[in-house]
């Protein structure tokens, strides 16, 4: 497992109480952004350890974040959480009735369910969900990195474009900032944002530095920024893209641009395979 030197990553099994009390703390469900973000909160996690990629060549997911698939993963198996379509996960009736778990019982339950079911399926149906997610991320992730930086501005002009923006132009132009484009974000018909977007194709972290870089190119030229990378963010530079009176930068990482990509069909297409069964849990609800 890549990481760097000298750089320790806390094990996958040791983020379980820690992922419990970050949905308690966030009201019983959340997105991994908001899952990851309170976990690195309560953690203590340095930009050090948040840094590291899981696999520098291919670059985009990091070790954390990693982990934290494996950790949701293994919760979920357990019956403490339960995720929808939308990427949202939540503590289950079961989950919301403990206050920890004993991650080496959680672990070694898990792992003897996964033996006896696999014992039981075809062979064609022993893929691990997860391991599934995390290939077809890293295979998507290496498609952009291997773009020409061209060819990737026009892929994020393409992924504006059908998430509601018009008028989206690639500048691009060398001596500008770094701003590599613009257009207009136009909400019910009613109001409209001028957007100006910079794209970083690479595996690294984008710094507090560059996005204050970014704001002083955008300001007086646009009502919003728009920061999109294959890389990820460190705590600093998240920090500063919110930053008290100063214009405010959205910021998409690595993980939010691939899930954006497969929501909208842009180079990747899904395919249901099982037939699905609707079932209404009448003691799901009664739990809430």
């Amino acid at each position: 497992m890549a990481k760097q030197v000298g750089v320790k990553v806390p094990t996958f099994d040791s983020f379980m109480n820690p992922v419990i009390e970050a949905l308690q703390a966030l009201g019983g469900s959340g997105t991994i952004e908001e899952i990851n973000n309170r976990v690195a909160e309560i953690v203590g996690l340095s930009d050090a350890q948040l840094e590291v990629l899981h696999n520098p060549e291919k670059g985009g997911q990091t070790e954390i974040e990693y982990r934290l698939a494996w950790t949701r993963t293994y919760l979920k198996k357990y019956g403490v959480l339960e995720n929808s379509s939308r990427g949202v996960w939540a503590l289950t009736g079961k989950g919301r009735q403990l206050a920890r778990v004993n991650p080496k019982v959680v672990a070694r339950e898990v792992r003897e369910l996964t033996r006896k079911t696999a014992h039981d399926l075809d062979d064609a149906d022993k893929v691990d969900e997860t391991t599934a997610e995390l290939t077809w991320r890293e295979e998507l992730m290496a498609a952009l990195l291997k773009m020409d930086p061209s060819g990737f501005e026009r892929l994020v002009q393409r992924l504006l474009r059908e998430s509601g923006f018009i008028q989206v132009e690639v500048t691009g132009r060398s001596g500008d900032g770094g701003i590599d484009g613009k257009g207009i974000m136009r909400l019910g018909g009613l109001l409209s944002f001028h957007v100006i977007f910079q794209c970083k194709r690479y595996q690294g972290s984008v710094s507090a530095s560059q996005v204050r870089d970014f704001r002083g190119a955008m300001v007086g030229r646009a009502d919003k920024g728009l920061l999109i990378t294959t890389g990820n963010f460190t705590k600093d530079a998240t920090r500063e893209a919110t930053r008290d009176g100063a214009p405010a930068i959205d910021l998409i990482d690595g993980d939010l641009l691939v899930n954006k990509l497969k929501e909208l069909g842009l180079g990747v297409k899904t395919r249901k395979v099982e037939i699905e069964q609707v079932s209404v849990d009448q003691t799901w609800f009664a739990s809430i």
